[in-house]
């Protein structure tokens, strides 16, 4: 699992009890996961189409670092299927696991529109055989 983006916790990312809002940490997951597949689909027009069960592991304070984790598990004709783990970036203890994410791409209309790809790919990479 890589592990590219880092939140700071403040206070007006937090709940009544004085932890992380659940709402805010699957806010950044979901930017962070449309991130993701556009990058590895070259689409900008990538959408969230499931969430399996959501597993709130730990929770996190003001102050923190959290890191957002994305992982993708299998590539469809039109979908980007991914996992994530976000996590504590000083002690790695785990805040919350999704085991599926399913993102698909979308063509000018909003339609479902196959992407060709079939295994990770890197900007990097890329650049280089222009």
């Amino acid at each position: 699992m890589n592990f590219h983006t880092r939140k700071w916790i403040k206070p007006e990312d937090l709940n009544p009890n004085q932890s992380l809002f659940g709402g805010r940490l699957l806010e950044w997951i979901d930017e962070e996961a449309a991130l993701y597949s556009i990058i590895q689909l070259e689409n900008p027009r990538c959408v969230t189409k499931y969430m399996s069960e959501i597993n709130f592991v730990s929770s996190a304070r003001q102050g923190d670092i959290i890191e957002i984790g994305i992982l993708a598990t299998h590539f469809g004709t039109t979908s980007l299927t991914l996992a994530c783990e976000v996590r504590n970036k000083m002690t790695h203890q785990t805040i919350i696991r999704i085991d599926k994410i399913v993102m698909v791409a979308l063509d000018e209309e909003g339609n479902p529109a196959p992407h060709g790809k079939t295994k990770i790919e890197y900007t990097k990479d890329r650049l280089a055989g222009k």
